[in-house]
């Protein structure tokens, strides 16, 4: 899907292990149009844009793994916790730009 001029992206970095944890799961983004390859090539080292309906599978799939108990057996691990913080922070910047 190509942006018209009244879509909005959020840009956001992401580095470090939360950038980690969410390459892992790239995979599961395969149907998103070119998103999987998007995640996986990105570095960390300056903010990437995503568009509404990007968000839309990324939340989806980190909602589907975060609460997968194969994927993350312990909440208390790292991964696990980072991977969460990032669910909210692209959960809260979803809703700031587009249900507002």
């Amino acid at each position: 899907m190509k942006p018209g001029k009244n879509d909005i992206p959020i840009k956001h970095k992401i580095s470090g292990r939360q950038l980690e944890e969410l390459q892992k799961h790239t995979w599961h983004m395969c149907e998103a149009f070119g998103l999987d390859t998007k995640i996986e090539k990105y570095k960390g080292s300056r903010p990437i844009s995503f568009y509404s309906w990007d968000l839309d599978c990324i939340l989806d799939v980190l909602d589907m793994v975060l609460n997968d108990e194969k994927e993350y057996p312990d909440e208390n691990d790292e991964g696990y916790i980072k991977l969460n913080e990032l669910h909210m922070e692209l959960k809260k910047a979803y809703k700031e730009t587009y249900e507002s």
